[in-house]
């Protein structure tokens, strides 16, 4: 099972993106999604976890430098997990991961509980 992330790209400060994790050969809803972000010349291991969104229900959680700008949101029918991104900042140029079957989901950001990743997408803020 893959998942695959899509909608990364320059934007200046400011500004909004919107980030999508689409799955395919599996129920989404299923599971639960989190994003994550690689900020350059950290390694793997250092990857920050943004927002995540619980199996079923669909319970949302954030990082406190995320609050309040971005949305995460899952739409079962496109089977895919969406992350708005409103008022950019430089501090948030990355690598934006999608995490399939985060199961610390509401408990913490512990990489470690993660069943598989995405490629990623690449999201650079900058005028």
């Amino acid at each position: 099972v893959q998942v695959v992330e899509s909608g990364g790209a320059l934007v200046q400060p400011g500004g909004s993106l919107r980030l999508s994790c689409a799955a395919s050969g599996f129920t989404l809803g299923y599971y639960a999604i989190g994003w994550f972000r690689q900020a350059p010349g950290k390694e793997r291991e250092e990857r920050e976890g943004v927002s995540c969104i619980t199996s079923g229900i669909g319970d949302t959680y954030y990082a406190t430098s995320v609050k309040g700008r971005f949305t995460i949101s899952r739409d079962n029918a496109k089977n895919t997990v969406y992350l708005q991104m409103n008022s950019l900042k430089p501090e948030d140029t990355a690598v934006y991961y999608c995490a399939l079957d985060f199961r610390s989901c509401g408990r913490g950001w512990d990489t470690r509980s993660i069943g598989s990743w995405g490629l990623g997408t690449q999201v650079t803020v900058s005028s």
